[in-house]
């Protein structure tokens, strides 16, 4: 059973090594848990999960293998008190509420009920206080009203009455390919690290103090300067347009960024990179940047990160004039490989799904441009893009 329970999370691709599996099996054997499937759970996620992303596969891997070993042990059941549920009822339920439910003949009533108006409707019903549909006062149906109601086809709750919910209910496995949030995107800037000891020597060097001093046979107390990440960051932001749709996860990306690098700086463009950048967009249209301005000024040594969904008409890519907001003698195409030539570590981020960069010829059309190094904003995304920018 465990070794089935190892391979098949290696072939949902959670990496699992041997090492982590006797890991298991030892404290299995010092039975350092209850025989309980609930402490067997934790301890193994502990044993066998290394990120937190592979979380969500394990959890499957775990349920598929050990489907219904949570009735194993001593089989306690309890049957809940009915004095307990008369006291929830007082609890929650108006006077008025507890004689509509008794009226109609108490929960198990409620549910032949509803059984009986679904073999008898065939079609769809809207007001009224008896058949399922929308509305009305009938106990079944939506957008309605009932002390005793069956919620059916209803993405929320309005008076929160509904003895019971049938909505189908979705929710999205967290994974690698999902979303970030602000505290995903710091974990994942940051494998984009360089240390180095900069500045006042304000820290105290307990190595130093201490080999100084068993040196010379009295206190020798040694400062150093604070262990700083040196990385420079320069990040262009698309925004405006189809950008507005991503405008949260920019902002996160943005927050992170702000908290993790101390040498970032920042410039806003729409589209395509062209020959004027800016950093207020109240007053993008009087005071622009000249884009050679920034070249200029940045040294090689910056890695300079790109994010935008790069949708937009190829000719705003291509062509001179191209641009939707003002004549451009340039196409963004010569601006794109002029930050290329400089950057040798230069990246594009791009929020839409990946699945979805085929179908539009201008993500094609700036990827080529970048050399392939585009990623989504997603987490597996962001962690290729940071690996990427420590390369080069």
């Amino acid at each position: 059973m465990f070794l089935r329970f190892f391979s098949e999370l290696r072939q949902a691709k959670v990496p699992v090594s041997l090492r982590e599996y006797l890991l298991l099996m030892e404290a299995l054997d010092k039975d350092v848990i209850d025989r309980s499937v609930e402490d067997f759970y934790f301890l193994s996620r502990a044993s066998l999960v290394k990120d937190e992303k592979n979380l969500d596969k394990f959890d499957r891997v775990f349920g598929h293998v050990f489907k219904g070993l949570e009735t194993v042990g001593e089989g306690v059941t309890a049957d809940i008190p009915e004095e307990w549920l008369k006291a929830l009822t007082e609890r929650f339920l108006t006077d008025e509420e507890k004689a509509a439910i008794e009226a109609m003949g108490g929960f198990e009533k409620l549910m032949e009920t509803l059984q009986e108006r679904l073999r008898e409707q065939k079609k769809r019903h809207e007001g009224g206080n008896k058949m399922i549909g929308s509305g009305g006062t009938s106990p079944f149906g939506n957008n309605g009203y009932n002390p005793e109601g069956v919620r059916i086809g209803q993405d929320k709750s309005r008076h929160g009455r509904a003895v019971k919910v049938w909505d189908k209910r979705e929710y999205k496995n967290l994974d690698d390919s999902v979303e970030l949030g602000t505290r995903n995107i710091k974990v994942a800037l940051r494998r984009l690290r360089k240390f180095a000891r900069t500045g006042a020597a304000d820290e105290l060097d307990l190595p130093g103090t201490i080999k100084g001093t068993a040196e010379k046979g009295y206190l020798d107390i040694q400062l150093r300067p604070e262990r700083r990440n040196a990385i420079k960051v320069l990040i262009f932001f698309d925004i405006g347009g189809s950008m507005d749709g991503h405008i949260k996860l920019c902002e996160e990306l943005f927050s992170a960024a702000k908290t993790e690098f101390k040498n970032l700086e920042f410039y806003y463009f729409h589209n395509c990179l062209y020959e004027a950048v800016w950093k207020d967009n109240k007053r993008r249209h009087t005071e622009k940047i000249p884009t050679f301005d920034v070249l200029h000024k940045f040294p090689a040594d910056y890695k300079v990160i790109f994010v935008g969904d790069a949708t937009m008409s190829p000719y705003e890519i291509t062509y001179p004039g191209g641009s939707v907001e003002h004549w451009n003698e340039e196409p963004g195409a010569v601006w794109m490989q002029r930050v290329n030539d400089i950057y040798q570590s230069c990246v594009w981020l791009n929020p839409t799904p990946e699945r979805h960069w085929d179908y539009t010829q201008s993500i094609g059309v700036m990827k080529q441009i970048m050399a392939g190094r585009m990623f989504p904003l997603t987490l597996e995304g962001l962690d290729k893009a940071m690996r990427e920018l420590v390369r080069g």
